[in-house]
């Protein structure tokens, strides 16, 4: 590795990321340490957990870090094809909470549809790039994309899971029209996908009762509205500074697991206002880097893979923040680098170690010219 190298790192990123893994360490024991010694018989089960994987994200980070990004375009397609394998799996896997989104490889559990967030990026910037002059056709720059997309939506949400499709669905749009694509054909893409979220809304009667719990949440507090309406109390009762580190009393069996998506509640509840607009800065920070590194990527393929790469880990963290306290309908997507959950963390992690190899070569390429 050239010495110089290590002086073309993005530091603010860099210390963003850790910052954040950090702060979710932290409250995922403050979270889960009452919920895990009465339910598996020590309190620091979730943290050392958290921890394990919080280090091989980190190791993996670094690796990806120093990886030339330009050779992914080599493997577009084996990574394709592993990643619809995985979902594959996980659907024929057995229920857990009556959804099959994991995939046991011994000890480990992972979910396929993590992972399948950054194939779709990869996939979009590895097409966008090699038919940039056909990017603004309706066949070439949209059906084309999103019918093979589709593949990958398709089975994350026979899970079932629509949370994820649907980020999927956005981050699509927004590389498409980056990438050269019409306003007017990601309209269309818009407008044609209504019809379908409608009919996945009304397949399964608890996605109905969450938008009517949406629409008035204490209406059924203690039915079918209990745990919007628990994490909209403790949001509300945290007021500026909180009521302290580990002062919570969301998290006293009050929120089933509280340490995964609805976490965000909790820092509200302990660190305050202050608290969650200092993490919430912490991802607007990041939102900045990443289109900050995308607009100086030696290429476009570059340019779209950080952007997409920037908007998956920001439009699910403002989406989790937004659902946590009753602003959008309630949904089971993890908050990044905060949640519990070493797939989510490992495919953010890996994310942001694509980032700052990108980061890289736009400084190398900015350096070597006269």
């Amino acid at each position: 590795m050239n010495p110089r190298r290590n002086h073309q790192l993005d530091y603010t990123l860099l210390g963003a990321t850790l910052l954040l893994v950090c702060v979710g360490l932290v409250m995922i024991y403050s979270a889960s340490a009452i919920w895990a010694e009465q339910n598996m018989g020590q309190s620091l089960y979730f943290f050392k957990r958290q921890l394990i994987w919080a280090t091989v994200s980190l190791c993996a980070m670094n690796l990806i870090s120093r990886f030339d990004y330009n050779r992914y375009r080599e493997y577009v397609a084996p990574i394709f094809f592993v990643t619809m394998l995985g979902l594959i799996g996980a659907l024929a896997s057995p229920a857990i909470a009556g959804v099959r989104r994991w995939v046991r490889i011994g000890p480990i559990g992972l979910q396929p549809a993590e992972f399948a967030k950054l194939t779709a990026v990869l996939f979009l910037a590895y097409y966008l790039d090699r038919k940039r002059s056909k990017t603004g056709t309706l066949v070439s720059g949209l059906v084309a994309p999103i019918l093979v997309l589709g593949v990958l939506l398709a089975l994350i949400g026979k899970e079932p899971d629509l949370g994820t499709p649907a980020l999927m669905f956005v981050v699509a749009m927004l590389l498409i029209f980056i990438g050269g694509g019409k306003v007017k054909n990601v309209l269309y893409a818009v407008l044609a996908s209504l019809p379908l979220l409608a009919y996945e809304l009304i397949k399964y009667p608890y996605r109905v009762k969450r938008m009517m719990n949406f629409m008035a949440p204490f209406s059924d507090a203690k039915g079918t509205g209990y745990q919007l309406a628990q994490a909209i109390l403790a949001v509300g009762s945290g007021g500026w500074f909180g009521k302290g580190f580990g002062a919570s009393q969301l998290k006293l069996m009050y929120l089933p697991t509280p340490h995964t998506d609805f976490i965000f509640p909790v820092i509200c509840e302990e660190l305050g206002l202050l608290g969650a607009l200092a993490l919430l800065a912490l991802f607007i920070l990041l939102l900045v880097r990443g289109v900050r590194i995308a607009r100086r990527a030696p290429n476009l393929f570059g340019t779209l893979l950080a952007a997409g790469i920037t908007f998956n880990i920001c439009l699910q963290a403002f989406f989790n923040m937004g659902m946590s306290i009753g602003l959008l309908p309630t949904k089971g997507i993890p908050l990044p680098f905060i949640s519990f959950g070493g797939s989510s963390l490992l495919a953010t992690l890996v994310g942001i170690g694509v980032l700052l190899n990108i980061s890289r070569q736009s400084a190398a390429e900015m350096m070597a010219q006269p």
